[in-house]
């Protein structure tokens, strides 16, 4: 497992763990252990998949890369609320941003 793999990985299960604890205030605490676990769940595949072994990029291309991968990933997550949690799909995005700009802070580390 490369470098970047182990630090994506830590990183989605770290903002997993923001995602649902955002997720369960917004619901008032009543939000299902399910919904929360597979919410936390979502967020590190999205680390999984950032942290793959993809080609060096300049900042901004994996910036995009990051928000599209985020896009992908969160959709899964998105689509079996029924469209409804709008704001975790953003967060989504927003976080395979964060991964990616986390990562691709120096190139050589990661790669």
């Amino acid at each position: 497992m490369t470098k970047r793999m182990k630090v994506s990985l830590i990183g989605g299960a770290l903002l997993g763990i923001v995602c649902v604890i955002g997720a369960y205030v917004r619901s008032g605490f009543t939000a299902s252990p399910e919904f929360v676990f597979s919410l936390w769940y979502n967020r590190v595949i999205l680390g999984l998949v950032v942290g793959a072994p993809w080609v060096k990029a300049v900042r901004s291309k994996a910036l995009l890369r990051g928000a599209l991968l985020g896009l992908l990933v969160s959709f899964a997550f998105y689509s079996s609320t029924g469209f409804q949690d709008h704001f975790s799909f953003v967060a989504g995005i927003l976080y395979g941003v964060i991964l990616e700009g986390w990562l691709s802070r120096n190139h050589s580390d990661y790669y």
